[in-house]
């Protein structure tokens, strides 16, 4: 008797490759098969292994795990673009990597059961002789199998992972490794003895090899925990350029929704509901069609990611009021049906597909020949996800067109043309990667010739002395602690009031005294890190009014620890004083608020309440706290001593001009040019 779970059997030694490849995917229930016993069946068939040739960069990437491995390198991660074969390259890692002693199995693990199924099915065709199970659902691996494919949610389910002896395992492989930091693989990892070690080369536990097309997190939460180096890395950009991945255009639609009041979850992405109400509108729906129409209605097969199942309702019903074929797919969609829709569409039975968030990750249609991004996001993860559905090769397939409607008026939102570095707002026409890189290279350039116009436009004309003199641009102290111009760049990363107050230092107050600041670690402002200060309760005995404060997070990029800072800042604080779209935030400034800003004012510019909000006013006295005041009277010195220098050459200049006489040059005259 056998178990067979959807079209992957959970013990697959006697089964065929062929007919795992043939099974079709139905809703996980569990069938019971007789088998012809042994003794009274045909002798099988010889099954040979899949001969697969590796792609140049799949080997160069074996060969960089195997040397990190052979250094005593435990925890490894892999960085590779959608569609480049990640689960062909860990597959043919399993007999590359040699037993120690006992430890001679593998576990593969993932957080979906379309990559779980795949997964056992390369594993299935890849080693024919070896004995491959599954753990997943009602299928219940038997923890001695050669090879074990497993769903994260099974193998921690109850005492499911107990029966898997670490002792025995060389190696243990993570699909879609940017989970990884989550709690269930953490747990699975320390089971393994994976968690933390001083030195990986005396510790007896697996490799642990984490492979994705996304190696970043949006809530910050450091990968580094668990995977200590990126051993190899290739993303679409060169795969493109090798032609290993499909070329694609792309195309940006601007629409008129207005995201800045839609909240954010944990992670750091708009709230579905939320996003929904605004995106899911009659006049938005009739754009996005409209759009495809003018921009994609050659295209074969379009995939479209839409917001939540309200949305993809409202859409599929609105692509077919224009007489276009549409279909969709979603998580509630039963497996036969969704089996079958997916079926025909990679036949090309009808052009448009839409889905939400079933299609983002281990989703193998290499016909689809246009993604459109219905769905607005604030992940850079998401957003490479899915337009990475649409570049694997295909015979006859030219491009990918990636149509991305993007909302004007949002903050935060991440759009194509910010994957190659250039404004979220930039508004693309059929441009290419090709084209992409180029635009970026010419705004660069574009942005020295401005810089170096601009040091020419700051320089004295009359003062005709080496070097450059740099002005500060505000009048008073009060034009800078009112200027928010600085807020801007982090609070379009983040939905939190975060405060600039001048050399890279960022600030998040709270109600209660708490405070986070970001700034740079060190001169080269190059890497940053987050310190959380807390006030000390009334009567310490301490000469600073709060604790010695905390690192919380450090990180090589601006953006990264922004993310990580929000992460610990939700969990710490209270939303409603942190968040910078509060509705007090955009009431009148309290007469408090408006008596501490005025003790730094002189009497004659003094403010009233009504002058502006309590978020304004806030943001203000964030910057006095903080040293906006003292950053200024130093400003203010450089350029007062400035102005001297430029006053002195000025007379100078005059004094000269005033002794040239002409005729000849007398030693009188050269005697005053000395002095």
């Amino acid at each position: 008797m056998f178990r067979f779970l959807r079209c992957v059997p959970s013990t697959l030694r006697r089964v065929a490759p062929a007919a795992i490849a043939r099974a079709p995917a139905r809703r996980c229930a569990s069938t019971t098969v007789k088998v012809t016993p042994a003794a009274a069946a045909p002798p099988p068939l010889p099954v040979s292994p899949l001969k697969i040739t590796l792609r140049e960069y799949q080997e160069e990437c074996i060969q960089s795990v195997l040397a990190y491995l052979a250094k005593g390198h435990k925890r490894l991660g892999v960085s590779l673009a959608t569609g480049s074969g990640k689960t062909v390259i860990f597959t043919h890692l399993i007999d590359r990597l040699p037993a120690t002693g006992d430890a001679s199995q593998t576990l593969i693990l993932a957080h979906r059961r379309e990559l779980v199924e795949q997964a056992a099915r390369h594993c299935a065709l890849a080693y024919p002789d070896k004995h491959v199970d599954l753990e997943m659902g009602n299928s219940h691996a038997s923890g001695a199998a050669d090879i074990t494919v497993a769903s994260i949610q099974s193998i921690m389910s109850g005492d499911r992972v107990a029966k898997f002896d670490p002792a025995r395992y060389k190696l243990v492989l993570v699909d879609e490794a940017h989970h990884i930091v989550s709690q269930q693989y953490l747990d699975l990892l320390e089971h393994f003895g994976l968690r933390h070690a001083a030195d990986w080369t005396v510790v007896p536990a697996p490799a642990l090899v984490g492979v994705s097309a996304t190696f970043s997190r949006f809530d910050g939460r450091k990968l580094g925990a668990v995977i200590d180096h990126i051993v190899y890395h290739r993303d679409y950009v060169d795969m493109i350029e090798d032609n290993w991945l499909s070329d694609v255009t792309f195309t940006t639609v601007e629409i008129k929704a207005d995201l800045n009041k839609v909240s954010t979850t944990a992670n750091g992405d708009f709230k579905t509901a939320a996003l929904s109400r605004a995106i899911n509108t009659e006049q938005t729906n009739d754009l996005l069609i409209k759009a495809w129409l003018a921009k994609a209605k050659g295209r074969n097969s379009t995939i479209v990611f839409c917001v939540d199942l309200s949305h993809v309702s409202n859409l599929t019903a609105k692509f077919r009021h224009y007489g276009i074929a549409a279909e969709f797919v979603t998580g509630d969609t039963p497996s036969k049906i969704r089996s079958a829709r997916v079926d025909a569409f990679r036949r090309g039975d009808f052009p448009v597909l839409l889905n939400c968030g079933v299609f983002t990750e281990g989703t193998d249609i290499p016909n689809i020949d246009c993604v459109l991004l219905a769905r607005p996001t604030k992940s850079r993860n998401l957003l490479v996800q899915m337009i990475g559905r649409g570049m694997r090769l295909h015979p006859g397939k030219e491009n990918c067109h990636i149509i991305d409607m993007v909302s004007a008026l949002s903050t935060g939102v991440v759009s194509t043309p910010t994957l190659f570095g250039l404004d979220p707002s930039e508004i693309i026409e059929k441009a290419s990667t090709k084209d992409m890189m180029e635009l970026k290279e010419r705004k660069e350039e574009e942005s020295k010739r401005e810089e170096t116009a601009g040091d020419v436009a700051t320089r004295p004309l009359s003062a005709k002395l080496p070097g450059s003199i740099t002005f500060t641009d505000y009048e008073s102290v009060h034009d800078l602690i009112a200027d928010t111009s600085s807020d801007h760049v982090i609070r379009g990363m983040s939905e939190l009031a975060w405060v600039a107050v001048g050399e890279g230092r960022f600030i998040l107050s709270t109600n209660g005294g708490a405070y986070l600041v970001i700034e740079p670690t060190g001169k080269d402002d190059q890497s940053f890190h987050v310190k959380h200060y807390w006030r000390l309760p009334s009567g310490a005995k301490s000469k600073s009014p709060y604790a010695t404060p905390k690192v919380i997070a450090q990180g090589e990029t601006f953006e990264h620890v922004v993310h990580a800072a929000d992460t610990f800042a939700l969990e710490a604080f209270e939303f409603i004083w942190i968040s910078k779209n509060q509705p007090w935030r955009r009431s009148q400034a309290s007469q408090t608020q408006v008596d501490f800003l005025n003790k730094f004012r002189p009497e004659e510019d003094h403010l009233k309440p009504k002058d502006l909000t309590k978020g304004k006013a806030g943001d203000m006295i964030t910057r006095i706290k903080h040293g906006t005041t003292g950053k200024f009277k130093k400003a203010h010195a450089k350029q007062k001593s400035a102005l001297k220098v430029q006053a002195r050459a000025e007379t100078l200049q005059s004094r000269l001009q005033g002794q040239i006489r002409v005729g000849p040059l007398s030693a009188d005259t050269f005697r005053g040019l000395s002095k």
